[in-house]
Formats: C-alpha cells, structure tokens, sequence
C-alpha cells in the first residue's frame, strides 16, 4: 500500500465523519495520537477521544489520530515498507513531534510495537534519539501497570488526562531538547520516564528497589495525576460521530468517575476513587449538543447510580428523545423510577454483575449484595419489561469449591423463572447471557500479592460449569479460555522483564506460547507465584493512592468472607436507610 492509497482511505473516513479537528501545523506542537487497534474499536473509546479534545484544546497543539489497519491493509503497508500517516492531514507518524498512544487492553501491547514498526521508529527507547518524536504511553492499563511497556515508552502518562495533556504541553513548550523535556514532566505528578530509574534485583528474582538515577530529578515513586473535583469539567463525551465503530453514532458520556463499593478484584474501583460525579448541567448540555447527531446514549461509569441526580439525567435524556443504555448497573443502587426510566427510553437489556452464586463467595470478594436482593431487583427488572439481562460471573476466586459453581446453576435458574413468569405475560421470552472469566489478579487491588489458580484447575471448573448450564432453555453462557486468561494475567502482573515476550508475540502474530518459549520468560514466576513476602511488587513505582497495609487488611478480610461495607450500605445494615424491597 502505497501512500496515495493510505490518503485515499483516510479522506473516505473523515467524509463519513463529523466533528473531527483539522488544524494547519505551522509552529505548533503537533502530536499523533495513537490507538493501538482498528479504527472501529478506537472509535468507541471514550478515553481516546476525550484525549483527543483535551490536545485539540490546546490551542498550541494540533492532535491528529492514528489507528491500527484492518489486517489486509496491515499486511500491505508491512510489505511494502510504507510508513504509516495520519487521519486528519495523511502526514506520517514519524514527521511528528510526539506520538502519544491511549492503551486499555493488554492485548494490544503488540500492537504498540506494530505502530512503532510502521511509523519508522526504533521499538525500543533506548534506540531512539532527537531525530525521532517522543513516545508517550498512557491509558486505563499502564498507570495501573506500566512495567511491561517500560522498555518502549519514552515516557509513561500515569493518571486522568484532564491533568496529564496541560503538563505535557508546558514541558514541550518550555523545553529545546528530549532530555530536558523529560526532566521537566517529572516535576509533574503522573509522569514516570523508565529509562530514569534503575531497577535491582534480589536473588530470588524478585525487585529489590527501583532508584532514580542521579541528575534526572526523579521522583522515588510517581504519583498518579487525578482531578480533585470535577465541578468545573466537561465530562468526557463523544466528540466525532460516525457509523463506522463498534457503537455505530452513538453518544457516549461519563457521568460518573470512580465507586466507593472496593470489590477486592477491581482495578478501577480503587484507581479512579474518589468518587466524582460530572455536572448534571454540562452533562445535559453536551447531550442537547449532540442530539443533531444520535438518538442513542451510553452512559458510561463503573456505578452509574452514584451520581447524585441520576434519575433527573435519565428523565431529560428520554425527554431529549434519547434511547438510553447504561454500563453494568450495580444492582444495590437500582430502583423502581430508575429501571422504569430506562424502559421507557426503549432499552430492552440491563447487565449486571453478581460475579458469583453464592452469598459466601460475594462477601470473600466484597461484593456487597446478597442472592435475595439479586432476585428483588430481577423481579423489578423483568416486571417493568426488560426482557434481557446479562450477568457476568467470575470462576477461581479465593476460597471457591464446587458448590459455588452449582450456585451459579442455580441463581441463574431462578433468574430464568422470574423472566418467562413476565414473558408468559407479554408473549414473548427473552434471554439471559452469562459472560464467564477467571479471575486474573489485578494491580492495585486487594488481590495483587494473590497467586492465580492454576490454568488445569481453572479448566476443570469450566468444563464443571459448562456441564452444569447445558441445555437450558433462553439461557447462553460464554465461558472463557483458560490460557487466554493465563497470557492476560502475564501481561498484567509482569515487569519490564517481560518486555522480550511482547516483541516476539509481536513477531509472530501473536503465538504467545511460541513467544513465551522463544523469549525465555518463565511465566509462571509471574503468574502463580505467591506475592504476598515481595518487598516491591513492578507496579509500586506508581503511587495510587492507596496504602499496601490496607490492600493486607482487605485480603485477611478476604480469606474469612468478610464486608468492608461502604458507607451508604453501612448505613442501611445500622437500620438507618430502608432497604429496598
């Protein structure tokens, strides 16, 4: 593929397109920003475009996007050796001054070191120099993680891009030369430049200390960058809308940011607290403004219900004419007018989490409702005319035995009975769509010292689960790969040892078994090694916030099915709010 070609396909995009900046260079800074898959995922992200405003903001800046090629396209330019441009101005990747990549899946980690490879650059950084545009490595998984990108990434965004992009664009702008740029972003919190720190090693292999090297005026640890108030925020919202993503036209909108209920597995729970809810006012503007444009909304949270005047958003949305689909809705904050509100927008499907059957098992992972309230809120579900709902159950928990699977059998065959009681009624059944992963332990969470179960055992309770769920009617389950999860888990809890992996997944299209063996990585040192005696875990380079002792006390806690209720749910177990019934 040959650069006319590129120009032809970009043009062919953005005439589909509306609301994407076009900016004439000059002298500003000019930056790439880069999702490292295809344009229809990339499209559908809402931390990419959010990134992607906050540049284009800047009126110094010109931001201009870069995805991965479909896999036809891919192969031709890697044959031909033509190297990669832009969608806004077709300019190619490596005549730019930076080029920032927005991450939120480990998978795509190879797919970085392909960008790299077709924009002509050096993979690693140490090989790159002045002649070559500075490598910003930034998103949901990286500042949670960072160390396995560690040895491509000029520099690593740890943090929320409100506060990250100003800092970026003063450090570039008030400095004539790379390393001086990277001095002056390490004066800012969220901003972590691995080639500044040398890493020590016990005997064991475990890490021993990371130390700022002398004269970079590095910080001992990074602190993540977070917005304290998002009183004076637009929230991150859909900006250009085209037909051609995974939601097709669709507004998506955060309303809220963070969760205060700290299931012991989520990453998100704990990095993006506290919890912060996006004004109504500019919430509710953003939509008027985009309604031109799409008739459907996504409301994007981890618990939508914690914004304060939830239910007044959803009656302006549907009186905006809106059709309206939330995330996965924490089923404890459901009520009556909410689900009736979503109903009445048109949607037909709510998803929800109960991660498990059992009460036993909720309480070991704090996840802090009960298989009776799970059926209240069904019946309130189905009864209003959803007629779908989709659960996502997890399998190797702390602590979990074979009746905790038969109690997903069995949760999901009352689920059912209370969907075809109101499908009798109306004529016509819906289904219920479970989505099965193992539990990979996660960075930051009261998991991360937690060895994974082992991939036999995690494959033996998936053919136990599958056995149990066949056959039963309007009833679908997903259940996922053990050794899918096995790599995940290895990219997840891995250092930047684990570097040699992704070069050659990349290589070789993404064998991760040959790579794992090519590269020489023992994998299972990463990935079912108990943690809990690790004097530093990769990840401790970046300072979220939250205290190892309390991540300690929430495993014991664990281990002994016990609830750290957040305050609301604290309240109402005190018998001073009603429970919903």
């Amino acid at each position: 593929m040959n650069l006319r070609q590129q120009r032809e396909i970009a043009r062919d995009i953005l005439s589909r397109e509306v609301g994407y900046v076009l900016k004439p260079h000059g002298s500003r800074l000019r930056v790439a920003l880069a999702f490292p898959n295809t344009y229809f995922v990339g499209m559908s992200n809402l931390g990419f475009q959010t990134v992607y405003r906050l540049f284009n903001d800047q009126p110094d800046i010109v931001c201009e996007r870069v995805f991965l090629p479909p896999k036809q396209e891919l192969q031709s330019l890697l044959h031909s050796g033509a190297r990669i441009v832009t969608l806004e101005s077709q300019t190619p990747v490596s005549d730019f001054d930076v080029l920032a990549f927005s991450v939120s899946f480990e998978w795509d980690y190879t797919n970085v070191l392909t960008l790299l490879r077709l924009s002509g650059l050096p993979l690693r950084a140490a090989d790159r120099d002045e002649r070559h545009p500075l490598v910003v490595v930034g998103g949901a998984v990286t500042f949670v993680n960072p160390e396995p990108l560690a040895p491509f990434a000029d520099v690593i965004a740890a943090g929320e891009g409100e506060v990250l992009v100003p800092a970026l664009a003063q450090a570039v702008s008030q400095s004539s030369n790379r390393v001086e740029v990277l001095r002056a972003l390490v004066q800012h919190r969220g901003w972590y430049v691995p080639s500044f720190y040398e890493v020590e090693y016990r005997d064991d292999s475990t890490i021993a200390r990371y130390v700022p090297r002398a004269s970079t005026g590095a910080p001992a640890t990074v602190r993540k960058a977070a917005l304290r108030t998002t009183d004076a925020c637009d929230p991150p919202a859909t900006r250009i809308f085209t037909p051609d993503t995974e939601f097709g036209s669709r507004l998506l909108i955060e309303v809220v940011r963070g969760c205060a209920n700290l299931c012991r597995f989520c990453w998100a729970g704990y990095n993006y607290l506290p919890v912060r809810p996006f004004p109504t006012e500019r919430i509710l503007a953003l939509a008027r403004d985009a309604r031109q444009y799409s008739s459907r909304v996504g409301l994007v949270s981890i618990a939508l219900c914690d914004h304060p005047e939830i239910e007044r958003l959803l009656v302006e949305l549907s009186g905006m004419g809106y059709s309206i689909s939330p995330a996965s809705l924490r089923l404890d904050d459901l009520t009556p007018a909410i689900v009736s509100l979503l109903r009445a927008s048109g949607e037909r499907t709510l998803t929800i989490a109960p991660e498990t059957g059992s009460d036993r098992l909720r309480r070991v992972i704090n996840k802090t409702i009960t298989n009776d309230e799970i059926l209240d809120r069904a019946e309130l579900i189905f009864s209003s005319g959803i007629e779908n709902l989709k659960l996502y159950f997890m399998i190797g928990l702390p602590t979990e035995e074979d009746d905790d699977l038969v109690a997903i059998r069995d949760l999901t065959l009352q689920l059912r009975a209370i969907m075809l009681k109101h499908a009798r009624a109306r004529g016509r059944i819906g289904r219920i769509v479970g989505s099965v992963n193992p539990l990979v332990p996660k960075p930051g969470t009261a998991y991360q010292r937690l060895s994974m179960e082992r991939s036999d055992v995690i494959d033996r309770r998936m053919k136990r689960l599958r056995t149990l769920v066949a056959g039963i009617d309007n009833v679908y389950f997903n259940i996922k790969s053990e050794r899918h999860s096995f790599y995940q888990a290895l990219l997840s809890l891995g250092d930047r040892r684990v570097a040699p992996v992704i070069e050659a997944a990349e290589r070789n299209g993404g064998q991760w078994r040959q790579a794992l063996a090519e590269s020489g990585v023992d994998g299972d040192f990463y990935i079912y090694r108990d943690r809990a005696a690790d004097a530093v875990l990769p990840w401790d380079i970046i300072d979220g916030g939250m205290k190892d002792g309390f991540f300690r006390s929430e495993m014991e806690k664990s281990l002994r099915a016990e609830w750290t209720l957040p305050a609301k749910r604290a309240r109402e177990n005190a018998g001073l709010l009603p429970v919903l019934s």
